[in-house]
């Protein structure tokens, strides 16, 4: 399902129409980015929580030339699911 479609089925199950439901579900993904981003977790009970995961600096090796470069400290973004999705899903 792309981000259409999503908007989309978001249209037919709430009743907003296209132009609305596309404005809350942007509204949604940057709130949960903004949240994410100042490393607070995002919980949605059932769905699950959006959260930022550290990752620490370390040393890699360029493929080409075999020299040591050094990879950056940096966030990743990661979705963990809530046990209602889950049994859902299975």
């Amino acid at each position: 399902m792309n981000k259409n479609e999503l908007v989309t089925k978001i249209s037919e199950l709430s009743g907003l129409t296209k132009v609305d439901s596309n404005k809350a579900l942007d509204a949604f993904i940057s709130a949960v980015m903004g949240a994410v981003k100042s490393k607070k977790q995002v919980r949605l009970v059932g769905f699950g929580t959006f959260y930022a995961l550290p990752r620490k600096a370390s040393e890699g090796f360029n493929p080409r030339t075999r020299a040591k470069i050094r990879i950056a400290a940096s966030n990743r973004p990661k979705f963990r699911a809530g046990k209602q999705f889950i049994d859902t899903v299975n």
